[in-house]
């Protein structure tokens, strides 16, 4: 039989002294811990630490720095813990040209804001300004010729509101691969349609369409182009279809000859809806 060992009561009391005494040790470092974050963080809050030192804001174009800060109503003197950034996002968000806004707070006392701009339709050229002409058709004020981006085309010509603000209606219905096409878009009413417009586009092609049609025949555009053995002339569209001019193919009148008609490609809507459902 195996002998068991017995251990006194009196060699177990220093052990459970000394487990009991590390343990009390443990629980009195974490409240003294607990205790200096505490006091730490009441200090930082009622401290010149605590409230906003620097707003950033990041992702704007042509926006104003200091507009966006205004609307925001953040301050050097708003504690950086006192307010909701969901309501600081949409008091920015009433911006006519912020698409979405985004507020971070940064330790110790710094605001980040993002914001998305609408995008840019097209630009007013006013000769050495331009206005920048967003999405939801709010127009911007002027801005240096200079900081002319070429992210969308200059629109030129346009001295009646009218019919600028039916172009814009109709150029934010239009595909964005589309508007990327066309570099300038000049007003040239005539006495029986006020509403055309010439358009230079970016392959070297002019064309001439109506506003009120702009954003229904625009789309057929890379389809027409693709029918051409040309890289230059003017496409003329309408309800019917659209037709080129090939404005090189002129003969010269110095010979003494009457000099040609220009020659002209019918090219049928048809075929152009045949092509699009092909590709």
């Amino acid at each position: 039989m195996v002998e068991e060992k017995v251990v006194s009561i009196e060699d177990r009391i220093p052990k459970l002294r000394e487990a009991r005494r590390k343990k009390s040790n443990r629980r009195l470092i974490f409240y003294i811990c607990l205790f200096f974050s505490l006091i730490s963080i009441v200090v930082y809050l009622q401290s010149p630490l605590s409230y906003v030192n620097q707003i950033k804001v990041v992702g704007h174009d042509y926006l104003n720095v200091d507009d966006v800060i205004s609307y925001s109503q953040l301050t050097t003197s708003t504690n950086l813990w006192s307010f909701k950034v969901t309501e600081i996002e949409e008091k920015i968000e009433k911006m006519s040209h912020i698409k979405t806004a985004t507020v971070k707070r940064e330790f110790p006392n710094h605001v980040l804001i993002e914001v998305e701009e609408f995008q840019k339709i097209g630009y007013i050229n006013n000769g050495d300004s331009i206005q920048p002409i967003l999405e939801n058709g709010t127009i911007l004020n002027t801005f240096p010729l200079s900081d002319y981006h070429g992210d969308a085309p200059l629109l030129y010509q346009f001295s009646d509101d009218e019919y600028l603000q039916l172009l814009i209606e109709q150029m934010t219905q239009l595909p964005e691969a589309i508007a990327d096409h066309i570099s300038e878009i000049y007003w040239e009413p005539t006495e029986s349609n006020p509403y055309l417009v010439r358009l230079n586009m970016n392959d070297g092609f002019n064309v001439v369409v109506s506003i009120r049609q702009f954003s229904n025949q625009m789309p057929s555009y890379p389809s027409i182009v693709s029918q051409l053995e040309v890289t230059t002339g003017t496409i003329e569209m309408g309800s019917g279809g659209a037709i080129f001019y090939d404005e090189n193919n002129v003969t010269n009148q110095n010979n003494g000859t009457e000099e040609d008609e220009q020659q002209s490609d019918v090219i049928n809507e048809e075929e152009v809806t045949n092509d699009e459902s092909e590709g």
